[in-house]
């Protein structure tokens, strides 16, 4: 018995028959055994993922870098300001 609401019930013990059904399967992609199948799976299922990418075009690519180029001398110049900022009152407070 579950306690989720709307869900559909089931036995509290398995029947034999959906157990047998679980340890005879065998075959497909995850069927074969042993680290060299595993890691093949592994990186077949990496292709596939990235043939699934939108890659983008080297006109998005040159956008992209020029606006974080840009935030980054950004950022490091407000570090800057501020980090002299702190010096100079530093400077007054202790001598």
């Amino acid at each position: 018995m579950t306690d989720a609401v709307g869900s559909i019930d089931t036995p509290d013990a398995p029947d034999e028959t959906t157990e047998s059904k679980k340890k005879t399967r065998k075959g497909g992609k995850r069927g074969k055994k042993g680290p060299f199948g595993r890691l093949a799976l592994f990186y077949r299922q990496i292709v596939a993922e990235l043939r699934k990418v939108v890659w983008p075009t080297r006109s998005q690519l040159t956008t992209y870098t020029t606006v974080v180029i840009v935030f980054v001398v950004i950022m490091i110049a407000f570090v800057t300001v501020v980090d002299y900022g702190f010096s100079e009152v530093v400077k007054y407070v202790f001598g």
